[in-house]
């Protein structure tokens, strides 16, 4: 009798380590569907971004943060929230990365990526109101 309660506390103690990764793991499955709801025309991150060493990602979320404070910037400047406004070619995000941050270490990098991650969250309230009324929010 005694064995068995052991057996069963450490049958519960298992299940229950185990138990809620595996449940978070079926959120996890990828949808098939990869189309946005809006702009499903939007342009692909260049190849250099996409096939970047994982300990190089940092330069990366630099650029996608460049990316979109100047989107940001460009839909409340233009009060125009069409695709193209919206999601343009990555060319000037690429020029911006490289003539300001292509040298930088790590350090300086993050800390330029927040500066943009600021500016595109001080923007994006705006930018909703513009797209919202134009259906691409």
């Amino acid at each position: 009798m005694k064995h068995r309660i052991v057996r069963l506390t450490w049958l519960t103690i298992v299940l229950g380590l185990i138990a809620p990764p595996l449940l978070a793991e079926r959120n996890l499955i990828p949808s098939l569907e990869g189309i946005p709801d809006v702009c499903s025309e939007r342009p692909n991150e260049p190849d250099w971004m996409e096939n970047m060493a994982l300990r190089d990602a940092y330069q990366r979320v630099l650029v996608q943060d460049i990316y979109r404070a100047q989107n940001m910037g460009r839909v409340v400047d233009t009060g125009s929230c069409d695709c193209a406004t919206r999601f343009p070619t990555w060319d000037e995000a690429e020029v911006t990365f490289r003539e300001n941050h292509a040298d930088a270490d790590r350090s300086d990098m993050l800390q330029a990526s927040d500066i943009y991650n600021r500016r595109a969250n001080e923007l994006r309230s705006q930018a909703k109101a513009i797209c919202e009324a134009a259906g691409n929010w």
